[in-house]
């Protein structure tokens, strides 16, 4: 089910970056002392106590700025909190309590989304007390944290976690296949559902980010239950167009923390772009079922070779994503859409396949005694035995006498042959390498 959302809001060059790292344990986040410097929301993952959140840096908001860039980061800022189950205001505690800080409380308040006020550069003692004036804010109890030292930050995230919705129950059955369709605005995700469904069911319009929400629509199709989960676009705000791409990314990622199957759709006419990466990468990391769409192919002029270097192009762009079936289509002619549903069946069917430990072993020794894996340092690694410990996605663990002498290589080597063994297309596959124990 979808994860709690966490946004980190605040003016600029109050430490909201590093508050965004050390929540998902990675330097994500550009961290410059230059008020400014985060220009668009970033996205990432973290844990508290058992649960996994999402979590959204944005750039700080100026208040009054009329300069392009700044306000396009006050709406990007809002669409945060919007999207948000629970808001860290962010405050500088060496600043003390600004203007700025008490317009950015106004539109948190008017948001009526929960609020936790949070007191950065509190490095020591000393500066404990200058925490107090910031309760004129009207936000209860601050929180002193210090990002750069680590200090105060798990008092921060048990106050964010009581603002946590309660977990909902899943509402399909195991039967079902949940496909969510992905991609940026405009490049035809609504008209892919209309046309699957075969019925106007989802509004369409040529400006980006018509559909406001996501859209959960059953079907079934000979005999096999789905649903549609279409995602939503950028909301219209004003006259802020130029960086329309950056706004459906969190409403993708909760669509594609549902789906069983995502369909990463790209414009044929528009082509590849960077962001298109960022919203694959997505699905990759949730370990989710995919495949490529490329919609509008019936827009472009062709000829005999068209398909094949848009399919190399595809490869080239997405390197990390080579077991993803690519399918061209129209939605507006229905070209080769008799073809998606089978596919996703099959990524389906693979994505929740389970190979017996025995039939694992045969096929990864065999891969062993053809190709020796290479020697470190005058050690050599020991492959044990191999078993299945999850499906979505298949996941397996290797046994090994030392972990550290698994390259990356020679596991992308076993990954291929086990690959080659067993029908993999349209799923990740897992591997993980642990040393085997004396008692196993």
């Amino acid at each position: 089910m979808a994860r709690p959302v966490i946004a980190i809001v605040g003016r600029p060059n109050v430490g909201k970056s590093t508050i965004f790292n050390w929540l998902i344990g990675d330097r994500l986040a550009i961290v410059e002392d230059k008020p400014g410097i985060t220009r668009d929301r970033l996205y990432g993952s973290g844990e508290w106590l058992d649960t996994t959140f999402n979590v959204i840096d944005t750039g700080g908001i100026e208040i009054g700025e009329e300069d392009t860039i700044l306000r396009s980061v006050r709406v990007q800022a809002e669409l945060a909190i919007e999207e948000a189950d629970v808001i860290l205001f962010m405050v500088d505690g060496k600043a003390g309590v600004t203007a700025d800080d008490e317009e950015i409380g106004q539109i948190l308040f008017k948001s009526g989304k929960p609020v936790v006020l949070v007191v950065n550069k509190i490095d020591n003692l000393q500066r404990q007390d200058s925490i107090y004036e910031f309760y004129s804010l009207g936000f209860g109890d601050p929180i002193a944290v210090s990002g750069a030292h680590g200090l105060g930050l798990g008092d921060m995230l048990e106050a964010a976690a009581k603002h946590f919705p309660p977990e909902e129950e899943e509402p399909y059955g195991e039967e079902v296949i949940k496909v969510a369709l992905i991609g940026r605005p405009n490049v035809g995700k609504s008209s892919l559902v209309n046309a699957i469904l075969g019925e106007e069911r989802v509004i369409v319009s040529d400006v980006a980010g018509t559909t406001r929400d996501a859209i959960d629509t059953p079907f079934e199709k000979d005999g096999q239950k789905f649903v549609l989960i279409d995602t939503a676009g950028m909301r219209k705000r004003g006259k802020v167009y130029e960086t329309t791409e950056k706004y459906s990314v969190m409403r993708a990622m909760k669509a594609i923390e549902r789906a069983d199957v995502v369909l990463i759709v790209i414009n044929a006419e528009e082509g590849i772009i960077e962001q298109d990466k960022h919203i694959a990468g997505y699905a990759h990391e949730a370990g989710r079922a995919s495949l490529f769409v490329v919609n509008k192919w019936d827009a472009i002029e062709k000829d005999d070779k068209s398909m094949q270097q848009f399919t190399q192009k595809i490869r080239d762009h997405f390197l990390f994503m080579p077991y993803a079936p690519i399918l061209f289509v129209s939605a507006k002619t229905k070209q080769r859409l008799n073809r998606l549903m089978p596919v996703v069946v099959q990524a389906a069917e693979n994505h929740s396949a389970r190979v017996t430990t025995h039939l694992m072993n045969e096929v990864v020794l065999d891969a062993v005694a053809i190709n020796p894996p290479p020697t470190d340092k005058g050690k050599r690694l020991r492959i044990n035995y191999v078993t299945q410990v999850a499906v979505k996605p298949p996941t397996f663990v290797i046994f090994v006498n030392n972990p550290e002498l698994m390259h990356f290589s020679y596991e992308r080597y076993l990954e291929n042959k086990i690959r080659g063994a067993f029908s993999f297309e349209g799923t990740p596959v897992r591997i993980i390498t642990r040393k085997k124990s004396s008692g196993e």
